[in-house]
């Protein structure tokens, strides 16, 4: 490979693939990437519980990080970014005690003795919107039942833990991007609001030590800087969006989510404010289906193949984007409601088909109903961001392979939002944003929002 005066490396643990990337700082420019399926998922005969192994995850992002050094020559610095809200427990060496505790688990929404959810428990003793998912949701459910791990030194994230390793640390540290998507933070003060932390008896000692996003925490074996991890939702943002303050992300994987920036700390209905890194704030509506809620079609058509014809189509997929591409007249579409797998403050809540008629209960209007439903929950959310923030966007950026894969999907974002959507070239959007804080952090960008 040329060698380039600056090159970064950018990690990304997601909850299906890991990927890496070097990126020239000069050009912003990504140079390689590697992508790994992440294997780490634990088998589990409970519907709410969703964990990876820790260990499992460490192999596979050192394996990546090193084949990214060995071709790159010279690395400034690495940067790394991952799945938020879930947690695992370390002991004091640093080592896994736990696996990890995804985001997708719902241990905390679990009724207690008392009929009341462990998530509205937390939010009743604290008076933070805790979601099921959020890392002190899930500790607070281990911890109520003794499932803390006798010899846990410390909860953290995985991006966090994998920072950890490979700036060979024994004690995690987390930047407000991560810190936040715990729960029980305040977001004005930045920082774990002790105060809450008592109320709910979680012993704040068990939190990772906070530092600036960008923080250089340590370095390599062979003295490459590693910068604190990102969150995904910041990393990705910082990755794909090269106008802040002017365009929104929509991102559309295993979940879905719309983010954009905002200078001042604001609050709204179903709405997430996150820390942006050097200041301000990301606000985010998050949806648990997304791409899940097309997967979920795509496999009731694959079981209607096998048990009517006894064979599957190849790429139904393939198939469902064509029948997509022609859209039903508008007096007769169904009405989509895509929430079937609960919300984040719901997460009993059900997604409902309505419209149903003698003329229109086929594959086709299926098909455009459940994306259509995607489009409008997320612009559900953007109707609910403040009046400064929607009226300065003049455009939209979408990334996740649930909407780069569908031209359907992307023609509907467009229409109900009224503004013009762009697909970054780059398809690793959180690997790069990791490497971009990685420079920001190194001193080769001057700053997160400006980055020339």
């Amino acid at each position: 490979m040329r060698e380039v005066a600056f090159i970064l490396i950018g990690v990304d643990i997601g909850t299906t693939s890991i990927c890496g990337v070097l990126l020239d700082a000069a050009n912003g420019r990504i140079v390689k990437s590697i992508t790994k399926e992440n294997t780490a998922g634990l088998p589990s005969s409970e519907t709410w519980e969703f964990t990876q192994d820790a260990s499992v995850i460490w192999d596979l992002a050192l394996r990546i990080v090193g084949k990214l050094r060995a071709e790159a020559g010279y690395v400034s610095g690495i940067g790394v970014t991952g799945q938020m809200h879930g947690i695992l427990y370390v002991d004091e060496a640093g080592a896994p005690v736990s696996p990890l505790y995804t985001w997708q688990d719902r241990r905390g929404g679990l009724p207690g003795e008392d009929g009341v959810s462990y998530v509205d428990r937390l939010r009743r003793l604290t008076g933070y919107p805790v979601a099921a998912g959020f890392g002190m949701a899930t500790h607070y459910y281990q911890q109520q039942h003794g499932l803390v791990p006798e010899r846990a030194a410390a909860l953290c994230t995985i991006p966090d833990y994998v920072a950890m390793r490979l700036a060979g640390l024994a004690r995690p540290a987390t930047d407000p991007t991560n810190a936040a998507g715990l729960g029980l933070y305040d977001l004005r003060k930045l920082g774990f609001d002790l105060a809450a932390l008592q109320r709910a008896g979680i012993d704040p000692d068990l939190l990772p030590k906070q530092v600036p996003s960008g923080t250089v925490i340590g370095r390599t074996p062979d003295g490459i800087p590693v910068v604190s991890a990102i969150g995904d939702n910041q990393a990705s943002f910082l990755g794909a969006v090269r106008n802040v303050r002017s365009s929104a992300l929509l991102n559309v994987g295993t979940g879905s989510q719309i983010s954009a920036y905002a200078d001042r700390y604001s609050e709204a209905e179903e709405i997430e404010t996150r820390p942006f890194p050097g200041g301000g704030y990301l606000l985010v509506g998050a949806s648990l289906s997304g791409g899940k809620s097309y997967a979920m079609l795509e496999r009731l058509f694959r079981e209607i193949c096998i048990l009517f014809s006894g064979t599957a189509i190849p790429d139904i997929y393939a198939a469902m984007n064509l029948l997509a591409e022609d859209e039903p007249e508008p007096g007769s579409k169904l009405t989509v409601n895509t929430s079937f797998f609960g919300t984040r403050a719901d997460p009993h809540r059900l997604g409902t088909i309505g419209g149903i008629g003698p003329a229109n209960l086929t594959a086709r209007h299926l098909i455009v109903g459940v994306l259509e439903g995607m489009a409008e929950e997320l612009h559900g959310y953007f109707a609910k961001f403040p009046s400064p923030v929607k009226d300065r966007l003049t455009a939209l950026v979408a990334s996740g392979n649930g909407v780069r894969s569908n031209d359907a999907l992307r023609r509907m974002l467009e229409k109900r939002f009224g503004l013009p959507l762009e697909v970054p070239e780059d398809r690793e959007e959180a690997s790069r944003g990791a490497a971009l804080c990685a420079g920001v952090g190194v001193g080769i960008y001057p700053g997160f929002i400006d980055r020339e």
